[in-house]
């Protein structure tokens, strides 16, 4: 292994710092073009908006799985691609688009979703970014079939690289594990035992992610669990925690999308996370331009001050009964921690096992034994565990309702569609 990289990366030190001025979290995009004028214009927008924001590239999906020679293809023919080919545009092209653009006031992350990503942190390093994000898990399990062996492998690889070029931020997407229906247990623990991983292998300045689900009590709880967690078994670590707006099938109504919008701001101020990554309205159905981005960036930042300057007078601190979110990642965190000594092949155990299991996710490595309910009140709770060293919930049996799963599934997916009133302390989650 390496040795470990300066404790507090620019990234990190500007997110924390104007957080801490500010007293709310860094707002930012998930933006990615690929053209480089068009990807520079993004970035400048952003840089403009006149309040704390971080840059974002993020790559396209040829990229992402290694096909660089396609999506060189695909530039050199003009045809447009969802998102930035860093590799297929290389370094050079790359520090054109930055230049003048990312520095200590206005630090870049590079987002990509590659369970292979060596070759793009290459040439991110050589463009002179420092900071990226995803994980062995959580970008292996959710996005094709590349064996979770080989991503951990090749996140091992690559976390040694970014660790040997020092002063390198890495953010766990393990918290949004595909997008929604994972209970807020599971996501809190992959997300910490992903930040273990990248420390382990020498990069000693992270964020834990965690994505905004049905009900904000349980948010709340489940935030608050990650910032308990992370103190526990990060203590040499620089770290943060960054909330994302709802990931998973987001609301045809522009109403409801920005109520969404707004609550994810809200619960990033009451749990004291210190970044946060926004949704536009436009995301139910195609990739949002620069405007719409900064319209989304305005939205959650004047709202986060809205709620900074009025905080709700007891914060909500949902409880899930009979064991709350943090007792249950606890238990998730420490039967991973006991097989192995690497983490890396304890999490491949652990998948083995059963004793971890993503509800839904139909990965060859994942059992899919593990599933999830909606409870009336709008927590997510877990309906069967398979193997894993969590209970499931006590109304689990009447939310079974044999015969009618398919269509439960579908009303859960469509939650935020056909919700009637919304996530916020003004409006309690149906």
């Amino acid at each position: 292994m390496n040795s470990p990289q300066p404790a507090v990366s620019t990234f990190s030190r500007y997110v924390r710092d104007s957080a801490r001025a500010g007293g709310v979290p860094v707002v930012q995009p998930r933006m990615g073009f690929s053209d480089p004028r068009a990807m520079r214009r993004g970035l400048a927008a952003v840089r403009a908006l006149g309040f704390p924001t971080c840059g974002t590239v993020t790559l396209d999906s040829y990229t992402r799985v290694g096909d660089h020679g396609a999506a060189r293809a695909a530039c050199a023919d003009g045809t447009p691609l969802n998102g930035y080919p860093i590799v297929a545009h290389g370094a050079r092209s790359t520090r054109a688009v930055l230049a003048g653009l990312a520095g200590d006031d206005f630090p870049v992350q590079i987002r990509h979703g590659s369970a292979a990503p060596f070759d793009l942190f290459e040439v991110m390093l050589a463009s002179g970014v420092r900071a990226s994000e995803g994980g062995p898990v959580s970008y292996c399990l959710p996005y094709g079939r590349v064996p979770l062996a080989t991503a951990v492998a090749e996140w091992q690889r690559a976390c040694e690289l970014l660790a040997g070029a020092g002063g390198v931020h890495m953010e766990t997407f393990g918290g949004c594990m595909l997008g929604q229906l994972c209970p807020p247990s599971l996501l809190v623990a992959l997300s910490l035992l992903e930040a273990v991983f990248f420390r382990q292998h020498g990069v000693r300045s992270v964020s834990l992610s965690y994505a905004q689900q049905t009900s904000l009590q349980q948010d709340v709880e489940a935030v608050l669990a990650l910032r308990a967690l992370a103190a526990r078994f990060l203590p040499d670590v620089d770290w943060h925690v960054v909330v994302y707006t709802y990931m998973g099938l987001y609301p045809h109504d522009p109403a409801k999308a920005g109520h969404l919008l707004r609550g994810s701001a809200e619960l990033a101020v009451l749990t004291g996370a210190e970044r946060l990554i926004v949704k536009t309205p436009a995301e139910h159905s195609r990739i949002p331009t620069v405007a719409e981005n900064v319209g989304a960036l305005r939205t959650a930042a004047e709202h986060a001050r809205r709620v900074r300057a009025d905080p709700p007078a007891s914060p909500p601190a949902g409880r899930d009964a009979p064991a709350g979110v943090l007792a249950e990642a606890l238990a998730l965190v420490e039967s991973v921690l006991s097989l192995d000594e690497l983490v890396g092949t304890a999490l491949l155990r652990a998948f083995r096992s059963g004793l971890l299991d993503v509800p839904y996710c139909i990965h060859p490595d994942n059992r899919n034994r593990a599933r999830s309910f909606l409870d009336p009140a709008g927590r997510l709770q877990w309906r069967s565990t398979g193997n894993m060293a969590v209970r499931p919930h006590p109304g689990a049996s009447a939310a079974a309702a044999p015969g009618r799963r398919a269509e439960q599934f579908e009303r859960q997916l469509s939650h935020w569609n056909r919700a009637e009133t919304f996530y916020s302390r003004s409006g309690k989650s149906s």
